[in-house]
């Protein structure tokens, strides 16, 4: 899945309408544009009624969840299309009692940025994200999108509290909100997206931390601990009642819906995880992501 220890956006969009073109089960949709123009793009497999939406790489330098998910979208679509074996009539029934809706590149722009540096950019962007780096030419700890806004910090959900907390006041490599919700296009369109499919439980890929999130405030349903116990079974993960964080995807959708929501810290390391434990990753990984396609 990976290209030479990356996973850049022209390598995603490839393989995003390979598989559309290859499994009759999957299907690609744009459902915006990133600030520089990059197609956020929605992956459908399976028709079953119920809606599970899986994203990735909300920020910039966790971009391996974006390989993660595309991984694991080419597999459940490649072993639903193969005749005879094992896994045939568990995919089968996963596809026909889910329908999973995966973005598996939130912030495009970042994630290019992370792995090519300024020239994955605009002359006319490069003095301004120098400056918002501090004159350093290594992005590889860059967070938000290319406007320097963290976009896990931009929903409607105490999104003042938020910035209290955070204390930056302008664009930043991490943890700017930005100047109002919702003031991104990535943030916008993940927004829509969700009020359009109305998904039964949503579950957001980070690194790092081998934990899983599932609450907020005390809007997420009475299950919602439960299920988070079920995908901590299945992975080897830690869920964890978090406090002191507001702002995030998975926070407003709970809040929004009351519905189950989770943020999944995939691995243990440093950010950006390196490349060479993709594989590791997804072993531990991919169990939890079949056990959230039965939220």
């Amino acid at each position: 899945m990976l290209d030479n220890g990356t996973y850049l956006y022209e390598k995603m969009i490839q393989d995003s309408w390979r598989l559309g073109s290859g499994h009759s089960a999957l299907s690609v949709y744009s459902i915006g544009r990133s600030v520089l123009g990059r197609e956020l793009i929605l992956l459908r497999c399976g028709c079953g009624p119920r809606h599970i939406g899986i994203n990735a790489a909300f920020h910039a330098n966790e971009w391996i969840t974006s390989a993660l998910l595309m991984r694991f979208v080419a597999e459940l679509a490649e072993e639903y299309k193969r005749e005879g074996g094992e896994s045939e009539g568990l995919m089968r029934e996963f596809c026909q009692t889910t329908t999973l809706w995966a973005v598996p590149m939130v912030n495009p722009d970042g994630a290019e940025l992370v792995q090519r540096g300024l020239d994955s950019v605009h002359p006319l962007w490069r003095d301004k994200l120098l400056a918002w780096n501090e004159g350093r030419n290594d992005f590889s700890a860059w967070k938000a999108n290319i406007r320097g806004v963290d976009l896990n910090d931009q929903f409607p959900a105490y999104w003042e509290e938020e910035c209290k907390r955070r204390g930056v006041a302008g664009p930043s490599p991490r943890d700017y909100p930005g100047p109002f919700p919702l003031s991104e296009p990535e943030a916008v369109s993940m927004e829509r997206l969700t009020e359009s499919l109305r998904f039964d439980a949503v579950v957001a890929l980070h690194t790092q931390g081998r934990e899983i999130y599932w609450n907020y405030r005390d809007y997420e349903p009475p299950h919602a601990e439960k299920l988070a116990e079920k995908l901590g079974y299945a992975s080897g993960y830690k869920p964890i009642k978090l406090s002191g964080s507001d702002a995030g995807y998975k926070d407003w959708f709970i809040s929004q819906y009351r519905k189950p929501g989770f943020t999944v810290e995939v691995g243990l390391g440093e950010n950006p995880l390196p490349a060479e434990t993709f594989d590791g990753l997804y072993t531990e990984l991919k169990p939890l992501l079949l056990e959230a396609m039965l939220l």
